[in-house]
């Protein structure tokens, strides 16, 4: 198979604050709106490709911050979610969207399994490898450690408004995302979403379902109003706010 990067594309993965002596691995799916060059622009327009179709729009700085604050190690994805959603079985359930919120992905259309599986090979195995050797790392001697998957969503969906700051999503362990609940609902300036506006119960969730439900860790994923974390300040400043909430319940979900 042709490799699909070129030595002029950016890696499939980024790590931060890789000494970070948290017990918490930080993991952000939907980090970058880079496109391989071989694919050229997936046939959309920069305009397209910078909505929230293409990526998680503050997702990163706010999971830079977290890393920061909580001392924690990130792994963040490199490639668009319209490249290979790092969070869907590759080939599955919105993988490769022809389609993604009403706007047609000419590039993904009538793709063969030979060209899914050369943008798994390229931007989503290396990815999920790396959270796979940290997690490794960190759990080393049994050392009990949790994982947090930080995304963003847009306010509007299917001409509907999205009332929530945050959500939580969660499948069906408590540990970690009860306690989370809790705490960001202290803030009553806060509308908290418990499993709102999506859940990690569907079928198609793989982060937390391939890495973290398999090891039996504590985890969950969080979401910010994309709104809200606009601005690489408007991010920071949420990380920063989200940080203690994050410290005080995996502590608990720890034990």
């Amino acid at each position: 198979m042709q490799p699909l990067l070129g030595p002029h594309d950016p890696p499939a993965f980024s790590v931060h604050n890789a000494g970070g002596r948290a017990p918490l691995l930080l993991l952000c799916d939907h980090a970058s709106k880079a496109v391989p060059q071989a694919l050229g622009t997936l046939g959309i327009s920069e305009e397209e490709l910078s909505r929230h179709i293409g990526w998680d729009i503050g997702g990163l700085d706010a999971a830079i911050e977290l890393s920061k604050v909580l001392d924690a190690p990130l792994v963040a994805s490199g490639y668009s979610r319209l490249v290979i959603d790092c969070n869907r079985w590759p080939g599955g359930e919105g993988s490769t969207p022809e389609v993604s919120d009403g706007t047609p992905v000419p590039a993904n259309r009538g793709l063969t399994d030979e060209q899914v599986q050369a943008r798994a090979e390229a931007c989503f195995w290396p990815y999920h490898r790396e959270v796979d050797r940290q997690l490794d790392l960190m759990t080393a001697g049994g050392r009990k450690v949790g994982m947090l998957v930080m995304h963003s969503f847009t306010p509007q969906m299917n001409g509907s408004e999205r009332p929530w700051h945050v959500g939580v999503l969660w499948n069906d362990d408590a540990r970690l995302p009860e306690p989370l609940l809790a705490e960001l609902r202290r803030d009553a300036a806060l509308i908290v979403g418990d499993n709102e506006p999506y859940s990690a119960r569907a079928s198609y969730e793989y982060t937390l379902t391939a890495h973290a439900r398999s090891r039996a860790l504590p985890h969950c994923s969080l979401e910010v109003r994309q709104d809200l974390i606009r601005t690489p300040d408007d991010a920071r400043a949420w990380g920063r706010r989200l940080a203690p909430a994050i410290d005080a319940a995996l502590a608990l979900a720890l034990g």
